[in-house]
């Protein structure tokens, strides 16, 4: 039998709401389209993946993807989108916040060819985020909302939805192009588009999670900045190597703050105060790393955070030892201070990009 529909859900610790969710989707099209779920989940602790195997057992239409050491939602959608013969895709989360109904309308639009790609919106008139209950996130939509149309020059009343619905084909073409980073796949697919997308809008009543708790966080900013970043300058500095970087900036401003503090505190014992400062530094730089930059592979729990902090320490050691021994030797030559230290910032952040990147949230 053909299939006309893929809906791909990314989940993490979903396992209680991935029945009700598939009954509901299959109450939704009825036989009006002949579809499969794909479970695209990454590695979540509650057994969500051995429910999704549960369930395919009895209902074909049900597969699953369990992702080991990969994280986001991004990439999920894009490996559904590599998973699946069905000619169209659907993204919607699990949680049961984006209602199944509007499943057969927006593929009934596709077939027809009256759009490129059909969005539930939570802003376009007749929809409600009433029962969200999230003021704060609601208004950093609105404004990355206004940003994103800028970018992208799509008019667009809900830019960062993350429920959609377009040709497989259409999405497999863009995938080479794709960021993959963060959760936002709508905004990183119009804005790679060579061709403004066609986009027919679906008012949507956002609803409240069913259970469990959300994926996102306030960091969902700094995923939004990212996309935005890698469509603009992503071809010239890797953009995960940028946001490394910005972050470092930060430690920069760490590190001048505590080396000043201890230079007026201690005298003029400057290898002392520098290396305080970059041990202050590195410890900030990991936190703020492991919160942002690698926030689709974040450590969680204190024991994974502290090998965590103990490898990130070790692998910028060198860079951290380089640092020192470059801004202390510049000093002993008479450069200003603040130059000296800085000279010794510079030469280890590559060095702790590299090795981090791999050894600390990458795999081994």
């Amino acid at each position: 039998m053909s299939l006309d529909l893929a809906i791909i859900l990314p989940t993490l610790n979903e396992r209680g709401n991935l029945a009700p969710l598939v009954e509901r989707i299959d109450r939704a099209i009825g036989s009006a389209a002949r579809w499969e779920v794909i479970i695209v989940d990454d590695d979540s602790k509650d057994g969500t993946a051995d429910e999704a195997r549960a369930l395919a057992l009895t209902d074909p239409r049900v597969r699953v993807i369990q992702r080991i050491g990969r994280r986001g939602l991004a990439s999920a959608a894009i490996e559904g989108f590599c998973a699946t013969a069905a000619p169209y895709v659907a993204v919607m989360d699990a949680d049961h916040q984006h209602d199944p109904a509007l499943l057969p309308g927006m593929l009934a639009v596709l077939q027809a060819g009256e759009a490129d790609i059909c969005v539930a919106s939570r802003f376009a008139e007749g929809a409600s985020t009433a029962e969200w209950a999230a003021p704060e996130r609601e208004r950093l939509s609105t404004y990355a909302n206004a940003l994103a149309r800028k970018i992208t020059g799509v008019e667009l009343t809900d830019p960062m939805s993350g429920y959609f619905m377009l040709p497989a084909n259409a999405a497999r073409a863009l995938v080479p192009r794709l960021t993959g980073i963060g959760f936002k796949i709508l905004l990183d697919l119009l804005a790679t588009s060579d061709t403004t997308m066609r986009v027919r809008e679906f008012p949507l009543n956002f609803a409240a999670r069913r259970e469990g708790e959300s994926k996102l966080d306030r960091a969902i900013l700094f995923d939004f900045l990212a996309g935005l970043y890698d469509k603009t300058l992503g071809k010239v500095i890797p953009t995960r190597f940028a946001l490394f970087g910005t972050v470092g900036a930060l430690g920069v401003v760490v590190h001048f703050a505590v080396l000043t503090s201890l230079l007026f505190a201690i005298g003029h014992r400057f290898a002392i105060a520098q290396t305080a400062a970059v041990l202050v530094a590195m410890s900030f730089n990991f936190w703020l790393n492991n919160w942002l930059t690698y926030r689709d592979k974040r450590l969680v729990g204190w024991a994974a955070l502290l090998r965590g902090w103990l490898g990130f320490i070790a692998t910028c050691a060198v860079g951290g030892f380089a640092n020192v021994a470059i801004a202390t030797f510049l000093e002993g030559k008479g450069l200003f201070w603040a130059l000296a230290a800085l000279a010794g910032i510079v030469v280890g952040s590559v060095w702790n990009y590299a090795l981090s990147s791999r050894f600390v949230w990458g795999r081994f």
